[in-house]
This record gives structure tokens, sequence and C-alpha cells, in this order.
């Protein structure tokens, strides 16, 4: 069985969100990129990266974070 724990992984490693990039759940900007063991990803906003992270650590080989970009 292969471990699929997903760990935080430096945005450089995978390409960069852009302005694009639309959150899954509700279509905000997105700033956080799950991806998948098959080879697929998931993006969610700031809110939903935060409200499903738990879930998506669980199923994600990857989760990157690009929420420090965000706006003040």
């Amino acid at each position: 069985m292969t471990d699929t724990t997903a760990t935080l992984a430096p945005a450089e490693q995978t390409p960069a969100l852009t302005a694009w990039d639309r959150c899954d759940r509700c279509g905000a900007q997105a700033y956080v990129r799950a991806l998948l063991p098959g080879g697929g990803d998931l993006v969610f906003c700031k809110h939903h990266g935060t409200a499903y992270g738990e879930s998506l650590r669980k199923i994600a080989v990857r989760i990157v974070d690009e929420s420090d970009r965000m706006p003040a």
C-alpha cells in the first residue's frame, strides 16, 4: 500500500496558481492546490482550503498553500 499522506510542498515544485485559477467550491481566487494520487488536482480559496484541510491531507499526495500571496 502506498502512503498518500499529504506533505506541504514549496510552490516552486508545481505551477503557480494565477488569478485565473478559481476555487472548486465557491469560485473565488484559488490559493491552495491539492495534488491527487491519480495526477489530478483540486484548487481552493484560503477559506475552503482551511475548511477541507483535514480531509485533503487524507487523500492528497501534496498540498501547496500559496495564501502568503494574498493581498493584505
